[in-house]
């Protein structure tokens, strides 16, 4: 008795479309609990409120303002920018940007502590 040759090709195949199949409703499944759990199901993790310093430091506001606040080439100082804005104009700056700043880099919630917290720099 003679043995078809594609036999096992045919078997290899069949079996891994099915694997395949099988995991992609299986990712599928998992990706709709990810989303609901961001959405606000239980699981949602919290994101650690960073004090203005740190804020300073992770968004990349040394590159530009310097680590002593001072100010990198055409960027302006930051010591004594209470006395020059209000903290309603230092918060607008933060939130949308103004010449080389960009927009965005502090978001809405962040702006006011962040703003005070420059007023403060002397």
């Amino acid at each position: 008795m003679k043995r078809n040759p594609i036999n096992p090709y045919l078997l290899i195949m069949v079996l891994g479309i099915t694997a395949m199949l099988l995991m992609s409703f299986k990712g599928i499944g998992d990706m709709k609990k990810i989303v609901s759990k961001t959405e606000g199901g239980e699981e949602k993790t919290e994101e650690v409120a960073l004090a203005p310093e740190q804020l300073y430091q992770q968004k990349s506001c040394v590159a530009c303002h310097g680590a002593d606040f001072q100010g990198v080439g055409s960027n302006p100082a930051l010591v004594g920018v209470g006395d020059r804005l209000s903290q309603d104009e230092i918060i607008d700056i933060l939130v949308n940007g103004k010449g080389n700043m960009p927009a965005g880099l502090i978001t809405d919630e962040q702006a006011p502590e962040m703003a005070e917290w420059l007023s403060s720099l002397k």
